[in-house]
């Protein structure tokens, strides 16, 4: 055996031993420095084959500097150079590197001069801090000594804090700037380890220290302070060498499908309402939460011991509080101990007073402390109540002092119905966030209603919210609508008692606190018949009038509506939900208006309101009339007067044409388009156009199928371009063309059971499926049958629904597709003899099942 190979074997083999050892006594700090002997030895064992040049040093970086090693990080070396490198230099440097390579060991490595090493530390802050740790394994120790000597002298630790506060602040931007993501990043997410790294950096260059025993007796940091990083920072030390040796690779993320086996590995057990990796995840957020707290009160101590202020005379704001050099200040340090309602008027200076920049470091640290006077004393003096209430009513700093308050653990504690909410997960496949970060994102959507800089984003939301008066009760009604997530049964009922009884306690009037109650109560109602309901038939509006009630709810819950969906993930709103919230609030209110609920009546206004569209675009009645004689009373029932006036003036000369004809427009603002398809009737139709457009990655939003007196299909299609970079999103009138030609070709037979399939689905829809529901019942009249189910996204669903509908000689009438995140909860009108027999029924239900149940889409 080669002497690599060798070596490679002896490195092996100590590592194992070392993981053996750390999976009796879980010491990570040890596993750590133990590996990075193990390094230490290796490389000095490989110098012996493959030297250095002359005089030249070799030096860790990075963690491996400090002397922590993970599993499957990268080795990160600097070979230091007395003078540029000659040809032979050259040589023996590529010559170590393939070693190190060889022996297992992956290098991350830069090669320079002292002097270029400086010239990098001076333009990049990644190289300053990697530099910073540097350690010395072999070679010159006076040339690394003089490099590190250099690099001292020229730092500037004001200009190194500012850098690295403004890297840190990057790094959250990009990482979507919440602790509280499903997949959070250990390394890099804030609240992680490197939240924790980045104090130290900054400490050491200010010369406090190079370890929290160090900054602590600089007294930066309380011992409780210590003793919190300390055991949060071993905590998420285990958990990255728990993820590279369940992975076999430097994967510093909690992924969906390694979350379950790594409760299992913590002992994690379920229970009748939560995953054990629920209960995992929210032991991390916990975690996440303690070292953002932590970082925002040493980051700012940091600063003020690094930018001292220059004497001037504070401002008094009262006598608890002052505004000492643009910042909140206590006046005496146990303000909060002596009156603990001060907590809440502190966050009411921070709201009020314009020119402060934030909290003095000792008084964002006594707030925080101060967490533990919240109790039920506190919670029940009128006082305390009254000011929480005021925090809600101010002008602006809402969602700041929100956020702050549950950092700092001072919601959780004023309102412990939340602290069970917080950092708990969502496996729904719908919800991109924790239900306490949904919950402080659906507050920000509200207050970004009352702001002109966002009017354009959604014009009639903020329309609305103008003219709502007592606009923070919405603000009350968010806090409280997913409150009860998690505990089993209805969460909408559930919040709604909580609500309630926070009302109550808080005073609230009557009216108020019924509005609050209603709007949990019911905050899935709207979203629910919008995306689900037929909206031109009027029975639907009549029945949502009746849950609504007045305008005044209307438009709350309207206004609660979008901002809910809009917080549950980056991918889930679009125009298209917009435009149907938008379309069911201006139906309910003009029946509102009416109180009236006559189909006929209904049917006359809307032919009413299409006639006139139609004559301001030039056609003649007799057209129209002509046109109309071939469509029934359940088209004009089924489509608004703008789409009526669109399908006449877009077939009224050519009601009989043997070619299919295909046209598009748009509906709502950008990605969503409505496509006509008209053409003679003909078996298979549905089942064309559903192949033409997942073959296009196009996805169905709604379907009207309509066939006319004399034997021509009307089709009406809502469709979303794909997200990504396709050629119909450059140039959406290709449909009209791709459709007709894909519409004249002759279908293949139907044998969707001999399917190959490939899995497509999302990580978190493989590692929490939603287990398929199919109901399929008569409708009201008894004419036709609803098919309503539930099931996990994928692509081509609905053109393997498609397929089952054909092979069973069913025909759809309609579909209304919503698709929330990775979850579709779709209801489809169908018809057909096939459908009288009991037999028959079963047989579609089963097919529909197991359509739903395939894992993937045809290859």
């Amino acid at each position: 055996m080669s002497f690599l190979a060798q070596l490679r074997d002896r490195i092996t083999g100590r590592r194992a031993r070392a993981y053996e050892r750390f999976r009796q006594d879980l010491h990570c700090d040890r596993l750590l420095k133990s590996l990075c002997q193990i390094c230490d030895q290796g490389l000095r064992e490989l110098l012996d084959r493959y030297p250095l040049p002359h005089q030249a040093s070799l030096a860790a970086l990075g963690g491996y500097g400090r002397g922590e090693l993970y599993p499957h990080s990268d080795v990160d070396l600097l070979i230091l150079l007395q003078r540029e490198p000659n040809a032979q230099d050259i040589d023996r440097i590529q010559a170590l590197i393939a070693a190190l390579w060889d022996i297992g060991l992956a290098p991350s490595h830069n090669v320079a001069t002292a002097a270029q090493c400086l010239e990098q530390a001076s333009q990049d802050i990644t190289t300053e801090t990697a530099m910073l740790e540097s350690r010395w394994l072999a070679g010159s120790r006076l040339l690394l000594r003089h490099a590190q000597q250099q690099l001292q002298s020229q730092m500037d630790p004001q200009a190194f804090f500012l850098a690295k506060q403004a890297e840190q602040q990057q790094r959250h931007a990009h990482l979507q700037d919440t602790p509280y993501s499903l997949e959070p990043n250990c390394k890099e997410s804030p609240g992680a380890l490197r939240d924790l790294q980045v104090l130290l950096w900054m400490a050491r260059a200010a010369g406090l220290g190079r370890t929290w025993v160090d900054v602590a007796q600089s007294e930066l940091l309380t011992q409780p302070e210590l003793k919190a990083l300390q055991r949060v920072e071993e905590a998420f030390k285990r958990l990255r060498i728990e993820l590279h040796l369940l992975t076999g690779r430097a994967e510093d993320r909690l992924l969906f499908d390694l979350q379950p086996r790594l409760a299992e590995i913590y002992g994690f057990q379920p229970t009748a309402t939560r995953r054990a990796s629920e209960l995992l995840m929210q032991r991390y957020y916990w975690a996440a939460k303690i070292v953002s707290q932590l970082n925002l009160i040493l980051m700012r101590s940091i600063e003020e011991h690094l930018f001292p202020q220059t004497d001037q005379a504070p401002q008094i704001l009262d006598p608890h509080f002052q505004i000492h050099h643009g910042q909140l200040e206590l006046r005496q340090p146990d303000g909060f101990e002596r009156d603990p309602s001060q907590i809440f008027v502190a966050m009411l200076h921070l709201q009020q007073q314009p020119n402060l920049r934030g909290l003095k470091a000792d008084t964002l640290r006594a707030l925080w402390h101060a967490r533990r006077l919240i109790d039920a004393k506190f919670r029940t003096e009128p006082r305390n109540r009254r000011l929480f209430l005021e925090i809600l009513q101010q002008n602006k700093g809402i969602v700041h002092t929100l956020r702050l308050m549950n950092l700092l653990n001072l919601l959780p504690r004023y309102l412990p119905v939340f602290r069970r909410v917080v950092g708990q997960m969502q496996h729904d496949l719908f919800h991109a966030y924790t239900v306490d970060e949904h919950t402080l994102k659906v507050i920000r959507n509200l207050r970004r209603f009352t702001m002109a800089e966002h009017s354009e984003e959604l014009s009639m939301a903020n329309q609305l919210m103008s003219s709502f008066d007592r606009h923070w009760l919405l603000y009350i009604a968010a806090l409280f609508h997913d409150i009860a997530k998690g505990r089993g049964g209805n969460h909408s009922e559930l919040g709604a008692q909580d609500a309630l009884a926070f009302c109550q306690d808080h005073g609230l009037m009557p009216v108020d606190a019924e509005l609050v109650v209603f709007l949990v109560r019911e905050h899935l109602s709207m979203s629910q018949v919008a995306q689900k309901r037929d909206l031109s038939d009027p029975h639907v509006i009549f029945q949502f009038l009746q849950t609504v009630g007045t305008e005044r709810r209307l438009t709350a819950l309207y206004l609660l509506t979008v901002a809910d969906i809009r917080a549950t993930s980056p991918t889930v709103w679009n125009s298209w939900k917009g435009k149907l919230l938008e379309d069911l609030y201006n139906l309910t209110l003009a029946a509102l208006g009416r109180q009236a609920k006559d189909g006929v009546s209904v049917l006359d206004q809307r032919k009413r309101d299409a006639a006139g569209e139609i004559r301001m675009a030039g056609l003649l009645d007799d057209a129209r009339e002509d046109f109309w004689q071939w469509l029934d009373k359940p088209y004009f029932l089924r489509h608004d007067a703008s789409e009526i006036a669109w399908h006449t003036i877009q077939l009224y000369h050519q009601a009989h044409s043997l070619t299919p004809i295909v046209r598009i427009r748009p509906a709502g603002q950008t990605d969503a388009l409505q496509v006509l398809v008209y053409t003679k009737d003909a078996s298979g139709l549905f089942l064309r156009i559903c192949r033409y457009f997942d073959s296009q990655a196009v996805s169905i939003q709604d379907a009207r199928i309509y066939t006319t007196r004399h034997g021509w299909a009307l089709d009406s299609f809502i469709v979303m371009l794909p997200a990504y970079d396709h050629a119909l999103r450059r140039d959406p009138l290709l449909i009209e063309t791709e459709l007709c030609q894909a519409l004249e070709q002759d279908l293949p037979p139907i044998e969707y059971t001999n399917y190959h399939y490939r899995d497509v689905r999302s990580r978190r829809a493989r590692v929490f499926p939603i287990q398929p529901t199919v109901d399929l019942r008569p409708d009201d009249k008894g004419q036709d049958w609803i098919l309503t189910l539930s099931a996990t996204d994928r692509r081509g669903l609905l053109y393997s629904l498609a397929q089952v509908f054909e092979h069973h000689d069913v025909r759809l009438r309609s579909a209304k597709v919503m698709t929330l995140g990775d979850r579709v909860e779709d209801v489809f009108i169908l018809s057909g003899a096939a459908l009288e027999q009991n037999r028959n029924q079963l047989r579609l239900e089963r097919d529909v099942r197991l359509a739903l149940s395939q894992q993937a889409t045809p290859s």
